[in-house]
């Protein structure tokens, strides 16, 4: 197991740590996770690729973690009200729409590889900052509503307006293996 690929399974673990920080009202432990969480996203890469450590087990760890760290975040910050319902649906309903797409086109015998677009990079950027801002308006370390608030809305329309896009992709897909 290379270093990188630690960091990645360290990232796994924050996951269910930070659920139960929330879960328990923890809020400065939920966000400090949160950040470490982050950063080690950039730095397992960063060293897979400065050591030549680049691994399928870490190409398909990474965004397993990623996607479980910021997913798991949404729903918590959902289920103690800092959040929205109806964002966290749209989010987590991409996200279970995309890997549906995948699998289904897999099992139709047009098996997809999807890259992620502009939209849903900024996307996940968005979320990011979102989780970010709430975590640390939990902890009482900021006091930012309107940003918040603003910031919901992004995150919506973005959240929106990449699953349109990865759903024309998918048919497009589909349609030209035909």
């Amino acid at each position: 197991m290379t270093i990188p690929n630690l960091i990645t399974l360290c990232r796994l673990i924050m996951v269910p740590l930070i659920v139960w920080a929330l879960l328990v009202g923890y809020w400065s432990a939920a966000l400090w996770l949160f950040v470490i969480a982050g950063l080690s996203d950039a730095v397992d890469g960063a060293l897979a690729r400065l050591w030549g450590q680049q691994s399928s087990v870490g190409a398909y760890l990474d965004p397993i973690a990623d996607k479980l760290l910021l997913s798991s975040t949404f729903i918590m910050l959902g289920f103690v009200g800092a959040l929205p319902l109806w964002l966290v649906v749209i989010v987590t309903f991409r996200d279970i729409g995309i890997l549906g797409g995948v699998l289904l086109a897999r099992e139709m015998g047009s098996p997809m590889v999807i890259r992620p677009i502009l939209l849903s990079k900024l996307n996940t950027a968005a979320q990011i900052v979102l989780a970010g801002l709430c975590l640390a308006r939990g902890a009482d370390l900021v006091s930012m509503d309107g940003t918040i608030r603003l910031f919901i809305i992004v995150c919506g329309c973005l959240t929106a307006g990449s699953a349109a896009a990865y759903a024309s992709l998918w048919f497009r897909h589909i349609h030209e293996a035909e």
